[in-house]
């Protein structure tokens, strides 16, 4: 419902622009003045204002100047009984996206509030993209030929055209972004954006002023308004990755959201509201999560109404060739570089590997060994697969047997691996791995070789 507020020093006007626009569908507030439609302007929100010019106690120029410097203003019809060519002419320098004269068809100016309305919705998104919250590119596709991913798809085909919440767990690497992408190219949303959040990748404070947006001045640095991704993702989906990092504090905002659609920016005091669908997404165990107190269990209820597992790559082999392919004909294409294949020992290489970074770790050793390929065929030498304990090259021939170490021990070794290939340099490693330079950091802690390795978390 688009939300009017008429301004006019007129009551008996007022009262039946109040009446009439509502009849047609309009939710409608009035004011008196410019100073009564600055106080209401500041407790709520409007898509159109029908503002008289000439008023005491705060004229529509005066107002208008006031607003002017405000990317969330309201757009502005002129509605004057008192006309001239010079405040037509100062009125649409200010901004007034129309100028309408006293009496009024109503059938006219249901028409220029509802074009003022779109023209609005419109200027705001491309505000809002311009903030480098931009629409997903990604293709939505996925690549496989494993019955467990058939299923899926399947599935996310059935739930995608409601809105409900979706919850997508998986391991690292698995493409639980592309299974939130696919619910959003094949949802009633799709022509509207898809904005994603790391909620790992912030701290507390900029992961509110991210998703909510913040007011001018809010806090140091705050030095214009903000919106939020919620407002870029309105008609949209949302996609909340690893949201088991998001803190108590900020979880009990996002229930709040989830639940009205309501929200306020950082430091304001306005109710704003937004129509978006949420996917959520993670690595983590959700119930020894919510059993530590860690995460808040009517939350988790509120997202996990439709629920997508995505197995790792390990228990679906049958897909590592078919990825294999796409990547290595993308890479192919990207480095402009004549590709063709793989030898047999190349594909048995990737057969047997355990896989800890899944498809992303796939789509890496991809990468490389398009990049180190020199004829039309990628070799097993060319793919640099992270060393097993007690294997002694790049990687293992199906006929050598191979021991079993533990994910966690696979993973230490790689890291390892590619920090020594990067002269320890951690932000080239990290750069490499796919992962952010806190995450290289917390398990280089964790394997104890840290003091061996140079420099703090950037």
């Amino acid at each position: 419902m688009i939300r009017i507020l008429a301004v006019d020093d007129e009551e008996p006007f007022r009262r039946l622009l109040k009446r009439e626009l509502t009849r047609k569908g309009f939710y409608v507030e009035t004011a008196p003045d410019g100073n009564e439609a600055i106080s209401l302007l500041k407790e709520n929100a409007y898509d159109v204002i029908l503002l008289d010019i000439v008023m005491p106690g705060g004229d529509g120029i005066s107002l208008m100047k006031k607003m002017k410097g405000d990317p969330s203003a309201p757009v502005i019809i002129v509605l004057t009984g008192r006309a001239t060519v010079q405040t037509a002419v100062a009125a649409m320098k200010e901004g007034a996206y129309d100028y309408l004269t006293k009496p009024y068809k109503l059938d006219e100016l249901v028409i220029i509030i509802n074009r003022a309305y779109d023209y609005g919705r419109l200027s705001i998104k491309n505000r809002l993209l311009e903030q480098e919250l931009v629409r997903k590119e990604s293709s939505g596709r996925f690549v496989y030929r494993s019955r467990q991913l058939e299923e899926i798809v399947s599935f996310i085909k059935k739930i995608a055209p409601t809105d409900s919440p979706v919850f997508i767990q998986g391991e690292s690497g698995t493409g639980k972004e592309l299974a939130a992408n696919l619910v959003w190219r094949l949802s009633k949303r799709r022509e509207a954006p898809f904005i994603a959040l790391n909620c790992a990748a912030l701290s507390e404070n900029l992961m509110e002023s991210e998703l909510f947006g913040h007011e001018k001045g809010a806090f140091t640095n705050a030095y214009k308004m903000k919106h939020g991704i919620v407002e870029v993702a309105d008609k949209g989906t949302l996609f909340l990755d690893e949201i088991g990092e998001m803190s108590m504090k900020l979880q009990a905002k996002l229930l709040r959201f989830l639940d009205s659609g309501e929200f306020r920016r950082v430091g304001g005091d306005k109710n704003l509201h937004v129509d978006v669908r949420v996917v959520a997404a993670t690595n983590r165990d959700f119930a020894t999560l919510i059993k530590e107190g860690l995460f808040r269990e009517d939350l988790f209820y509120r997202l996990n109404v439709f629920s997508v597992t995505i197995p790792p790559l390990r228990q679906r082999p049958e897909d590592i060739e078919e990825l294999a392919g796409y990547f290595l004909e993308k890479f192919s294409r990207q480095f402009q570089k004549p590709v063709a294949g793989m030898d047999g020992r190349a594909l048995q290489a990737l057969m047997n590997y355990q896989w800890p970074g899944n498809v992303r770790e796939l789509e890496n050793i991809m990468e490389r060994a398009v990049i180190l390929c020199d004829s039309e065929t990628i070799e097993a030498g060319n793919l640099l697969i992270p060393e097993a304990p007690g294997a002694g090259d790049g990687s293992r021939r199906a006929s050598e047997p191979s021991p079993q170490p533990s994910l966690e021990e696979m993973e230490k070794n790689y890291i390892l691996r590619v920090l020594r290939a990067a002269d320890g340099n951690q932000s080239k490693t990290s750069q490499i791995l796919g992962i952010d330079r806190k995450t290289l950091y917390l398990k280089l802690k964790k394997y104890g070789v840290l003091d061996a390795q140079p420099g703090p978390p950037e």
